[in-house]
């Protein structure tokens, strides 16, 4: 089939290197355009798909948007099937839509309409969701709204991240889009309408939310390093002699223990929430490498007894 590719992240590299290896003709690759990057900010450096496009010797486009009539006339010259758009990250307008013989074909990290928008994977986790998935679903000019074609399932195990759920439904995402390509291409992609109930949103993380308030229940201070981890990771801020000092915490585990919130229960360590403890396993201060809880606890010169809740309210 003639196949345009919309996407921009590390999330889309799999479905397209599928789509490519399984025969076809890819006529056109989009996605964001190159972000100034570097220490300096000065090197334009192109997005993850760009780059594996240019390395399949596929032409790639980057507009800004689709509000100019070029750019609707550019992607429409392409005379495509189909266009499958994976985290593009760009608003498309109906002529868009419209514009392939049988549309755009969304894969979507969630069990719509559970988690429509831009966060879906953190989302999950950070609410305690026991399952996600990936979907194909064939968009529509509300967000996330179309209706459903195909769907790959995911446990969430109660450690699991959202690097590892991004990783794993990015795989599984990959041989759905394969397999929903090749029953378009011979007549027997069916689909259904979403549910009009249990509709919930999956707005972009703030950085405000990545702020860990020790008085909250263990199982959703862990919830929240889950959904958050590897980023843009949830933290503390605490003063170990050189002023407030912002550390991430990469990974967590659940464990009893009990004291006031944020007080350092023992040096693996253990730190006391609103209800329970949670005992960091990997965290990452400012500037450095992620290191292990208890290389942490040693380098920092804490000691049990220490509350890192006070010295993170002392910086609000």
């Amino acid at each position: 089939m003639r196949v345009i590719f919309m996407g921009t992240p590390d999330f889309a590299l799999a479905p397209l290197a599928e789509i490519f290896g399984r025969g076809h003709d890819v006529v056109g690759v989009y996605t964001r355009a190159p972000k100034p990057a570097g220490r300096r900010g000065l090197e334009l450096t192109p997005s993850p798909v760009h780059a594996a496009a240019e390395r399949y010797g596929l032409s790639v486009f980057t507009p800004k948007n689709f509000r100019e009539t070029e750019a609707i006339e550019q992607f429409a010259a392409l005379d495509a099937d189909v266009a499958v758009v994976v985290a593009y990250g760009l608003i498309l307008p109906r002529p868009v839509l419209e514009a392939p013989q049988f549309g755009c074909l969304n894969l979507h990290a969630s069990l719509l309409p559970r988690w429509r928008g831009a966060a879906p994977i953190q989302r999950a986790i950070m609410a305690g969701d026991a399952e996600t998935g990936v979907e194909v679903m064939r968009m529509e000019e509300g967000l996330d709204t179309g209706p459903i074609a195909m769907v790959e399932k995911l446990a969430i195990g109660p450690d699991m991240t959202a690097g590892e759920a991004h990783d794993r439904l990015s795989i599984l995402g990959a041989d759905l889009i394969g397999r929903a390509l090749a029953a378009l291409e011979r007549g027997g992609l069916q689909f259904r309408p979403q549910d009009e109930e249990g509709v919930r949103y999956a707005k972009k993380i703030d950085k405000a939310e990545a702020r860990v308030d020790f008085a909250r229940p263990a199982q959703e201070v862990h919830n929240l390093v889950r959904g958050l981890s590897p980023f843009p990771g949830a933290f503390f801020e605490a003063d170990f002699g050189k002023g407030l000092e912002r550390v991430k915490i990469l990974r967590g585990a659940l464990a009893e223990g009990a004291g006031q919130p944020g007080q350092i229960l023992d040096a693996t360590p253990l730190v006391a929430c609103g209800e329970g403890a949670l005992r960091l396993i990997e965290v990452q201060r400012a500037g450095r490498g992620p290191v292990s809880g208890e290389e942490f606890f040693r380098g920092a010169r804490l000691a049990v007894g220490d509350s890192l809740a006070q010295t993170q309210d002392a910086a609000l």
